[in-house]
């Protein structure tokens, strides 16, 4: 399988895939707030929510094993190994710069800078698979590239915000990353064997890069251990494994167009939960990002 072939959309994708992947995508919405008021650092944060969602995914996967008429492939070559692995180490380098980009600037901002990552998925089908795309998409990109600078200096120039928001953007290329590695997983392994595998080899770099910058990797009372609870099982158990089933149904341009949804969730929620509040040059920035990648995609989608 190429990249090339993960952005054919498909002609009817079925409802029910479209329904699971958008609540996959409002749970997983969740997981900025949670990051913003977990009582540990941002790679200490991102090593509980893998760590933390490992005895779910391995029930998960036991269950599926005893239930399922037919057995689920398993991994045999090093080529295996590596398949199911990969998506992880997207995984953690991810969680790495968007958990501090969540803690250096808001919330939205570092989703919806992470959310950028369709635009990178067709950059590289572009520029390494040479997938040629229609003049709109050349649009799309320049309009929510110039929406980008606008939000990053949209709320204060000072060294803080800009690596925030530099981080965001390092989000959004390496979830492409995540997203591409993980269809191409789903298609030959089952979900939980997807998850638990990026799970083990995501948790493995975001130990080592809390234990780099001297993150204590214990919370400080039950309050901080039911974020971290709720960190792993609402948005990594339950919203990435619904997306990650949702992936094998539905083609990932479409898929990458309606978890737009995810940041729009997210600045109601940082809204209502945790007190943020945007200026309006930041939503009209916001807007112009989302209007971008939205008519990025819709042209990504036709080979010129």
């Amino acid at each position: 399988m190429t990249l090339a072939d993960t952005t054919t959309p498909a002609a009817a994708p079925g409802r029910a895939a479209l329904a699971v992947l958008l609540l996959g995508a409002v749970a997983v919405s969740f997981s900025g707030i949670f990051v913003k008021i977990s009582e540990l650092g941002p790679s200490a944060t991102g090593f509980h929510r893998l760590f933390l969602a490992l005895p779910l995914l391995l029930l998960w996967q036991g269950v599926e094993a005893r239930h399922q008429t037919k057995a689920p492939a398993r991994p045999q070559a090093l080529r295996d190994f590596w398949i199911l692995a990969l998506p992880g180490l997207y995984l953690a380098a991810d969680l790495v710069c968007w958990h501090w980009s969540i803690r250096l600037t808001t919330a939205a901002t570092a989703t919806l800078l992470g959310n950028t990552a369709p635009i990178f998925v067709t950059l590289i089908a572009w520029l390494v698979y040479g997938q040629r795309f229609r003049p709109g998409f050349v649009l799309g990109l320049a309009v929510a590239l110039g929406g980008v600078a606008a939000l990053i200096g949209a709320v204060h120039l000072d060294m803080t915000h800009i690596i925030g928001n530099l981080a965001g953007i390092g989000a959004g290329i390496t979830y492409a990353g995540y997203i591409i590695t993980i269809k191409a997983a789903r298609e030959r392994f089952s979900t939980a064997q997807v998850m638990t595998w990026t799970a083990v080899s995501g948790l493995v770099v975001m130990l080592v890069a809390a234990l780099v910058s001297g993150e204590s990797l214990v919370p400080m009372s039950l309050r901080g251990w039911a974020i971290l609870v709720g960190l792993a099982w609402i948005s990594q158990v339950g919203g990435q494994s619904m997306i990650a089933w949702a992936l094998r149904h539905l083609p990932v341009a479409f898929s990458s167009v309606s978890m737009l949804v995810n940041p729009v969730a997210t600045f109601f929620l940082a809204w209502f939960l945790v007190g943020e509040r945007l200026t309006p040059w930041q939503i009209l920035a916001g807007v112009v990002v989302l209007a971008g990648i939205l008519i990025a995609r819709l042209y990504s989608e036709r080979r010129g």
